[in-house]
């Protein structure tokens, strides 16, 4: 027997089933809205993980090709590695869950998240999410729930609820919103330049749709939840924190962490640790949390000051930006390149230009996103942190950190006809101390304009933190965090726009939500603090995008020809296109709607394959001239080939204007000829006069 619930969500069903599958797990929902199956489970480990001193979650988004009919590419057929979409699923999940579960469990939690079936009206992301909330809100795992998650679209300036994944890629704002029963407790959003206020509009609509969710997954666990389990807390004993601060009293330990160089902080913090394991030598319980509490009593002394007396570790005022620094053109030879430096957080991003055929396949659930022009890469090495330890590919960080800086610049990139390139960006990170993805937002900017992209708008990107005191009166946003104030602190308010409005929001926080006043105030400090960046920075380095692409670039021309004359181009099994590229050195590239694109770094190359490609797709008339050479010599004539694949003759009659008898007496293989066409002859052969030739 299982129970099943409904409700209707944004002109949609949401059901769900308990009971009906994965009795083994703590807790599992198989949850449908529309014909979009997804089956969503938790489970947790019964004691805590030994030597770990953080909460080991782990989410899944598991895509499955059967849940749109299709059967995985390559060799293996069967699916591999989570692609990118997943991972960013994943993290969007992560983020309003985490705070939720106690802050001193130690027990492995898995989340996940199994997709069977999509409905293209129905996104499987919000499934997803739902769904997990749900299966932990009903499980016996220990969490502060439920949270409820929502998705908004705005297609025609009109906010569209759960949109379907037609309007969610094509409307002009992607925004997940995740919320408690008081407060929003994420925030991620992709915007097509929207205004501030129009953005916490539609964050504020997200909100009161999920108190609706809430009330559905309450009155669930009310009828068939699990009584929460006892854990063993792996919190910092009292007593420890007391004979810490008689060796260390708080004044020596704010000291320590207020400096402006991370180096020195670290070295001061490593003072104290030494003196403090050496102190307490004989005591293996207290040396087992020695590390968590110091860094706890890090955290206290870092919020004391920011709370109380607005003080922060660097000195800095709670509005003030780090000293910033920009420049283009720092590595040769490459498409385009620019640095953004901001107190220790430095980017460098590298821009690649190259023909549409580079765009990169997608083959995942969605049918309407099957590749991606503009792609974004970052990268995030252990030297960056002064650290040694071997690369080993992206993680999801690395991921996440990419598609944000990517999903920032989108919006203001010029259209496939105005610039007919593929785009790549990556961005390096040299040394790291707080919001590269932001970092690397300003960066990418500066390279797209030296590299010759003709960008709309500039784009910059800042963070904002904060602290909280006991009340949700008592708190303090602070622009421009730091990695000691991201650690300490209780939020990481990303957002990235141009003058006219945002383009793109990440929000992490550690508590258990913000306020509309802490989210009205957070936006308005990241548009004060970007607007001064691309003003004062970013402008002062690279003002506007340059005129052309750089020598290094290729250099890419459009046409366009009449769909039904592509197979003249190409010839037969591809033999006039080969011969085209061939002579010429280009790459071309042919659409289905007879768009063209030639591509080549010699001008004149280009020039050149773009004469042979109309001069094939010409209806030839009487009076046309053309330039051609001399294949072929026969008795009545020469055979004149004026495009790749394309011959006329001569009639020797033709050849010149008195009379010859042999057609060798004027011609010889390989001459270079002008002729004009006289249309086509009884065999249907082009046919060519030299005589004519005006």
């Amino acid at each position: 027997m299982y129970k099943t619930y409904s409700m209707e969500l944004g002109g949609r069903t949401l059901s769900v089933d308990i009971g009906r599958v994965a009795a083994q797990a703590n807790g599992a929902v198989l949850i449908k809205y529309g014909e979009t199956t997804v089956l969503s489970t938790a489970t947790a480990a019964d004691k805590p993980r030994d030597g770990v001193d953080f909460f080991p979650l782990s989410v899944e988004f598991e895509e499955k090709m059967y849940a749109v009919g299709k059967i995985p590419g390559g060799f293996n057929k069967r699916e591999g590695k989570a692609s990118e979409n997943a991972i960013l699923t994943d993290r969007v999940i992560d983020r309003p869950m985490r705070p939720l579960f106690p802050k001193d469990m130690r027990n492995d939690v898995t989340l996940n998240n199994l997709v069977m079936s999509v409905d293209p009206e129905c996104r499987p992301e919000i499934v997803a999410m739902i769904g997990t909330a749900l299966a932990v809100h009903i499980s016996d795992i220990p969490f502060d729930g439920p949270c409820a998650m929502t998705q908004m679209g705005l297609v025609n300036g009109e906010f569209i609820i759960n949109p379907s994944q037609k309007d969610w890629n094509e409307g002009d704002l992607q925004l997940t919103v995740a919320s408690t029963k008081e407060k929003v407790i994420m925030i991620e959003a992709g915007a097509n330049i929207i205004p501030e206020d129009k953005m916490i509009e539609a964050i504020y609509k997200c909100h009161d749709i999920n108190q609706t969710i809430i009330a559905f997954m309450d009155q669930i666990r009310a009828e068939v939840g699990k009584e929460k389990f006892e854990y063993e807390s792996c919190a910092v004993p009292e007593e420890l924190f007391n004979a810490i601060k008689e060796i260390v009293p708080p004044a020596e330990m704010e000291d320590a962490v207020f400096t402006d160089e991370k180096q020195k902080r670290e070295a001061n913090i490593k003072a104290i640790t030494e003196r403090l394991e050496e102190a307490f030598a004989d005591n293996e319980e207290y040396l087992a949390v020695l590390g968590e509490a110091i860094y706890q009593y890090q955290k206290k002394t870092v919020r004391k000051m920011i709370l109380k007396d607005h003080k922060r570790p660097d000195g800095r005022a709670l509005n003030q930006i780090r000293p910033l620094a920009a420049e283009v053109d720092l590595i040769p030879r490459v498409h385009g390149s620019a640095m953004f430096t901001r107190g220790q957080t430095q980017i460098c991003d590298v821009v690649t230009l190259a023909p549409l055929s580079e765009i990169q396949k997608i083959d995942g659930l969605d049918a309407n996103v099957t590749s991606k022009r503009y792609m974004h890469h970052y990268n995030f090495p252990a030297y960056s942190v002064g650290e040694t330890k071997v690369s080993r590919g992206p993680g999801r960080r690395e991921i996440g950190h990419g598609a944000l800086a990517e999903k920032a610049l989108v919006p203001v990139l010029p259209s496939t006809e105005e610039f007919p390139y593929a785009i790549r960006a990556v961005s390096e990170t040299f040394e790291s101390n707080g919001s590269t993805s932001m970092a690397s937002t300003c960066a990418s900017c500066m390279s797209l304009m030296a590299a010759g992209v003709p960008i709309k708008s500039m784009v910059a990107g800042i963070s904002c933190g904060l602290v909280t005191g006991d009340t949700d009166d008592d708190f303090v946003v602070l622009t421009d965090i730091q990695g000691l104030e991201d650690f300490f602190g209780d939020m990481d308010f990303k957002v990235t726009g141009t003058h006219e409005g945002i383009t793109a929001i990440q929000m992490d926080i550690k508590i258990h939500g913000l306020t509309r006043p802490i989210v009205e105030e957070a936006i308005a400090r990241t548009r004060e603090a970007r607007l001064y960046i691309m003003d004062e920075v970013m402008s002062k380095a690279i003002a506007e995008p340059r005129e052309s692409v750089n020598e290094w670039a290729p250099k890419i021309e459009q046409i366009t020809i009449d769909p039904a004359k592509i197979g003249d181009v190409v010839g037969q099994k591809g033999k006039t296109i080969n011969e085209i590229i061939a002579r010429t050195g280009v790459k071309i590239d042919i659409t289905d709607d007879g768009a063209v694109s030639v591509c080549g770094t010699d001008r004149a190359m280009i020039d050149a394959a773009i004469k042979m490609i109309e001069t094939i797709t010409t209806d030839f008339e009487e009076g046309q001239i053309f330039e051609g050479v001399v294949v072929s010599i026969k008795e009545f004539g020469a055979f004149i080939e004026f495009a790749p694949g394309k011959e006329g003759l001569v009639h020797i009659s033709k050849i010149a204007k008195e009379r010859i008898n042999r057609v060798e007496d004027v011609l010889t293989l390989g001459d270079k000829v002008k002729v004009v066409c006289l249309g086509k002859d009884k065999m249907g052969r082009i046919s060519f006069s030299m005589k004519d030739v005006q």
